[in-house]
């Protein structure tokens, strides 16, 4: 399927990335080549100018976001490693969309903390996306949900987790994938019946679930 339907229409930049990204050890982390080309065509469906990302690595995801936004679109991106981000900045900035991104290095939460406090930020993002600590997830999105807008998106990233979310409580799994497993159950359960929100959760890369807030 990549071969005949992603791969030949991926933009050169994040063919550039994707390769980057390939040479370095925690190249599992990255976003699946499918999962940016949905991301880009989604961003450009809804027509998103004020975006936020939380979770960057090396920055595919966030290079698929930012080729879709207008040229005054803005992503706010958030991440703990810096290093991670800068390894795949110089692929950005020759892409000519650096200027749409505020980074900053560190957790997430204090970040959101002080969004939330402002209500001229409450329903100010077009599309959020997540691709970060899963034990995190719903922590997430009881600030997240305040700070999308009513018809914006959220996006929750690995909510299939390496197929563990279907398997039966006994089976063999890599220790990292059995303790967050867990997490992502207690996050699906907890969207599936969040009355603010629509959900779908799709079958790309190791699943995304789209929130569309509604209230």
């Amino acid at each position: 399927m990549l071969e005949t339907s992603v791969y030949p229409r991926e933009p050169e930049p994040m063919k550039e990335l994707r390769e980057l990204t390939a040479k370095h050890p925690w190249n599992l982390m990255t976003t699946s080549a499918d999962e940016g080309q949905f991301l880009n065509m989604l961003l450009k469906l809804i027509n998103a100018k004020n975006t936020m990302e939380i979770g960057v690595y090396t920055g595919y995801s966030l290079l698929a976001t930012a080729l879709a936004l207008p040229d005054d679109g803005k992503i706010l991106a958030m991440d703990i490693n810096r290093e991670n981000y800068e390894l795949g900045l110089p692929v950005i900035q020759k892409a000519g969309v650096a200027h749409k991104i505020e980074f900053k290095e560190g957790p997430a939460m204090p970040v959101l903390d002080k969004l939330v406090e402002d209500e001229k930020n409450h329903g100010s993002y077009d599309f959020i996306f997540v691709d970060a600590d899963k034990d995190n997830y719903l922590n997430y999105h009881k600030r997240l949900i305040e700070l999308v807008k009513v018809g914006g998106l959220i996006g929750y990233d690995n909510t299939l987790w390496n197929g563990s979310v279907v398997a039966p409580p006994d089976a063999p799994l890599r220790k990292y994938v059995r303790y967050y497993r867990d997490f992502v159950l207690e996050l699906n359960k907890a969207l599936a019946v969040d009355p603010r929100i629509e959900i779908c959760m799709l079958p790309v890369g190791d699943g995304i679930t789209l929130c569309r807030r509604v209230k």
